[in-house]
């Protein structure tokens, strides 16, 4: 029986999954294989190897928002910047030797002060009734 001018239902086809989908990823395992064909890297490309390597970028990106996250808390902010990146990635030992060199726009610098510009104070406590004669 044909209503408003369609035609009967189909039945309904199994929905498509995606390769990201189908592997438990949320990186896009088919942007990933394309990304690879296109870069002359080989003449052929596994999907295997674009599902690892989407798993290896989704891990990396995980591990560098959770360290900026704590660091955007640390700060009381709510959203997270660049420099909140640039600490998270520069206080990760692991993280600094994968990006060595790398410069994050608006980054700015790890904090440190040089022990002999700190006061007397704070470089330690001195002990107790030394006189500065006995020191010469």
């Amino acid at each position: 029986m044909i209503r408003n001018g369609k035609s009967p239902a189909k039945s309904a086809a199994p929905k498509r999954l995606t390769l990201a989908v189908r592997s438990g990823l949320q990186f896009p395992v088919g942007r990933v294989r394309s990304q690879l064909q296109r870069g002359n890297y080989a003449d052929r490309v596994m999907i295997g190897s674009a599902v690892f390597l989407s798993a290896v970028l989704e891990y990396l990106v995980a591990e560098v928002l959770e360290l900026a996250g704590n660091a955007a808390r640390d700060n009381r902010k709510q959203r997270i910047i660049p420099r909140h990146l640039q600490l998270a990635i520069r206080n990760d030992e692991e993280l600094t030797r994968l990006i060595p060199n790398v410069t994050i726009s608006e980054g700015g610098v790890l904090p440190f002060i040089h022990q002999e510009l700190l006061p007397e104070k704070s470089r330690g406590k001195k002990k107790a009734g030394s006189n500065h004669s006995e020191d010469l």
